[in-house]
């Protein structure tokens, strides 16, 4: 099965990273950590962890430490943080942030999801 990824034309792409932000994505999550009162030098680590009504699930948190076997991508000054396994999960995933009648927040675009909870903060592969 081969499942067509629409790009929003102003992705933001990283150079040999498994995500890619749309420039609303990271204007999002500059505002929320400075809402929140974290420092500037505070990146974003996205992972994947296993739960959620799907099996997998996104996470979304603040950090400003590079761990072992992270790769560490730069979107417009923002650091963003992913774990080597995660990063099998997340390869060509595209992350949006979207304001609508059916929800607000970040939205995976996740090539490798073979489905997803009504909620899309969890997945299946």
């Amino acid at each position: 099965m081969t499942q067509v990824l629409d790009l929003p034309q102003s992705a933001e792409a990283s150079a040999d990273g498994p995500i890619v932000l749309t420039p609303k994505a990271i204007k999002m999550i500059k505002l929320t950590r400075e809402e929140e009162g974290i420092e500037a030098d505070f990146g974003l680590r996205v992972a994947v962890r296993g739960g959620g009504c799907s099996g997998f699930e996104y996470a979304l948190d603040f950090d400003n430490e590079q761990r072992a076997n992270d790769t560490v991508l730069d979107f417009e000054g923002l650091k963003i943080y992913v774990d080597a396994v995660s990063s099998r999960f997340l390869e060509g995933t595209t992350i949006d942030y979207q304001l609508g009648m059916a929800g607000t927040g970040f939205k995976f675009s996740n090539p490798h999801a073979v489905g997803t909870c009504g909620c899309g903060s969890s997945f299946a592969v």
